[in-house]
């Protein structure tokens, strides 16, 4: 609940910008700054682990809307959601620590959209999170990315992912939502 402000501002401070600025091409890289708040800080004084990840939807929510991406898929009845995610740190952020989120798009698979978002301190790299998502219907169902890329007007541009990328979708991945996935520890 405590992300809900951050994320109103975030909308809002990204429709300005299209309003001033025009739309940005997909290969932009998004910045939304921040500063570490007392709600963002676990016992041991720096930023929790798992507050990088809701912020860095800040950083999903700046690009789609700067990019028209959003807009498109409300218009279409698609939305995202994140099949897996890794993070790695480096450095912490502490309390009061201003900082910027980077959010860019990185390439694709056959089936999903690859992102990158980097929590940045003066140039410099604290952590950086790998998003692979799928985008899906309203009404139900998987949207085909060449049906996503002719949506958006555009060839498909991004670039390929590197190897690792591909071995660390395939050694995460789940079962689909149609098998049976039962959790037995061995």
């Amino acid at each position: 609940m405590n992300v809900w402000l951050r994320t109103l501002l975030t909308i809002w401070r990204a429709r300005a910008q299209v309003r001033r600025r025009g739309l940005q091409p997909p290969m932009t890289v998004g910045r939304v700054r921040l500063r570490t708040l007392p709600t963002d800080i676990d016992l041991l004084g720096h930023m929790n682990n798992g507050r990088y990840a809701s912020l860095f939807d800040l950083g999903r929510f700046d690009l789609l809307i700067r990019t028209g991406i959003l807009q498109i898929f409300q218009e279409k009845g698609w939305y995202g959601v994140v099949a897996s995610s890794t993070i790695t740190f480096r450095k912490s952020l502490n309390l009061w620590q201003r900082f910027t989120i980077e959010t860019r798009l990185h390439g694709h698979d056959d089936k999903s959209v690859y992102m990158v978002h980097r929590a940045v301190v003066k140039g410099e790299v604290y952590a950086e999170m790998l998003v692979r998502s799928r985008f899906l219907r309203r009404s139900g169902g998987i949207v085909p990315l060449d049906e996503l890329f002719a949506a958006l007007g555009r060839p498909d541009d991004l670039p390929e992912l590197e190897p690792w990328m591909i071995e660390w979708a395939t050694a995460t991945a789940l079962p689909s939502t149609r098998a049976e996935a039962p959790s037995v520890w061995e």
